[in-house]
């Protein structure tokens, strides 16, 4: 099917669902936003597990979703499909002046120095104001030093990300024998955000090996609860040494 051709369907589909289906007559931005989220969540999983399938679908779901919003802002006589579609393709050229101008840049870094300038000239007040307020934080962690980064906001090597690593790390123990809740909450917090940098410099995804090692721990407890089962146990009956043992065999026939 021609791609023109399948994104008239979708729409008509929408337009129909949208006259004559109860839910999806009710819907509002408000009520499709955590959807929205959740849609955004499964297709992260998608990638993460190089499901190509899975992607697919996924991407089809996100994009009934940007059809969906299209129509309610066409219906508020705020903008459409169409304005959506021009709009992005409006800022990739701007964007890409090395690519539809006479811009000339050496490199990965110089594009993404040029994509901040022109965001800031196109109105921005910040160059961190494009992190949305309610990502993650572990991300927006990421995202934030990466923005300021381009400004030259950047530690010259990854030794001295290092010593910021311990220097925070040395104060975090300082709060939590000081017995202050609220410092030791900051402290922690300058400890994750030092690590975010560490992983970045290091050429690490912080949020990606949290993941790796958040899938372990449920393989590895998941396969203790195996094995306690096989014993005739549950794990709630053993003490923390019998648990233990167990974690650690798991470990070796892995």
């Amino acid at each position: 099917m021609e791609y023109a051709k399948s994104i008239e369907r979708l729409r008509s589909i929408m337009n129909e669902l949208r006259e004559q289906c109860p839910w999806d007559k009710k819907q509002t931005i408000h009520t499709l936003r955590p959807q929205t989220i959740e849609e955004v969540y499964e297709l992260t999983d998608a990638i993460t597990n190089e499901d190509w399938q899975g992607l697919k679908e996924e991407l089809g779901d996100m994009l009934l979703h940007i059809v969906f919003y299209s129509k309610i802002g066409a219906e508020k006589g705020e903008f459409t499909f169409d304005d959506v579609i021009e709009g992005v393709c409006n800022k990739l050229v701007s964007r890409h002046p090395h690519i539809y101008s006479s811009t000339v840049v050496n490199d990965e870094e110089e594009v993404r120095q040029n994509w901040e300038k022109i965001k800031l000239k196109e109105g921005k007040k910040s160059i961190l104001s494009g992190v949305p307020a309610t990502m993650p934080a572990v991300i927006k962690a990421l995202r934030l030093q990466e923005k300021t980064r381009q400004v030259g906001f950047e530690w010259d090597n990854v030794e001295q990300v290092k010593d910021k690593v311990t220097e925070e790390m040395e104060e975090l123990y300082e709060a939590v024998a000081s017995g202050n809740q609220d410092h030791m909450e900051d402290e922690f917090g300058d400890v994750l955000f030092a690590l975010v940098n560490y992983a970045r410099f290091i050429k690490v995804d912080p949020e990606m090996a949290l993941e790796r090692t958040n899938k372990k721990f449920i393989r590895r407890f998941q396969q203790m609860e195996v094995i306690a089962e096989t014993q005739g146990k549950l794990l709630h009956d053993m003490n923390l040494e019998e648990m233990d043992a167990l974690w650690n065999k798991v470990k070796e026939q892995e």
